[in-house]
């Protein structure tokens, strides 16, 4: 794998995951999971927090065990993994408490 693919790892995981969490969240408002109790709180939630952790625990792994190589090339491969998690990390976290069904 040469390192231009190795570099834009991270910032594929992250747009996959943001899909699928938002995509997700969609599915849950027009399936009323909102409505349907859980023992620690509603299936809507429970499922957006699921997809987010899981979604971390990807990017972050991508971070740690993708090769790196040497000089400037494993800069720019390190920086789209830290993208990539940053990412994830910050455009996912309204998951945790916001549900916006209408």
């Amino acid at each position: 794998m040469n390192w231009v693919a190795r570099a834009l790892i991270g910032p594929c995981l992250w747009a996959v995951a943001f899909t699928v969490v938002y995509a997700l969240h969609g599915v849950g408002c027009a399936q009323a999971w909102p409505s349907v109790a859980t023992p620690v709180g509603s299936l809507h939630h429970v499922v957006l927090i699921a997809a987010y952790g899981v979604a971390l625990l990807i990017t972050w792994l991508a971070l740690l065990k993708v090769p790196r190589g040497e000089g400037v090339k494993a800069q720019v491969i390190a920086v789209g993994g830290w993208i990539g998690f940053g990412g994830t990390l910050l455009t996912l976290f309204p998951v945790l408490g916001v549900s916006s069904c209408l």
